[in-house]
């Protein structure tokens, strides 16, 4: 079996309170889980306004279609244009 795990980090410009900054990551979240079959979570950054940070995770029998599909969900995030992206990291690993 193969994991994969990925955080992105998040600026968000036009946030202001911490509602609207729950309306952007909700939107992203949805997008994600809606086109890759991921389990997608806000994992931190909670309490500030203008950043934000959620992690998603992957599992399959072949590491390059994860690789793949961890790929596909930075280049959609990106392309969705609700927030500046700030960081990526990502991690695959067999049990």
């Amino acid at each position: 079996m193969v994991v994969g795990i990925g955080i992105i980090t998040f600026r968000l410009h036009e946030c202001h309170s911490l509602k609207e900054k729950r309306k952007v990551i909700k939107a992203i979240i949805a997008r994600l889980r809606n086109n890759f079959n991921a389990s997608i979570a806000e994992t931190g950054l909670n309490d500030v306004h203008q950043r934000a940070e959620i992690g998603f995770s992957i599992v399959g029998n072949d590491r390059k279609v994860v690789n793949a599909k961890i790929d596909k969900i930075f280049n959609m995030t990106e392309k969705l244009g609700l927030a500046d992206i700030i960081n990526t990291e990502m991690e695959i690993f067999n049990i």
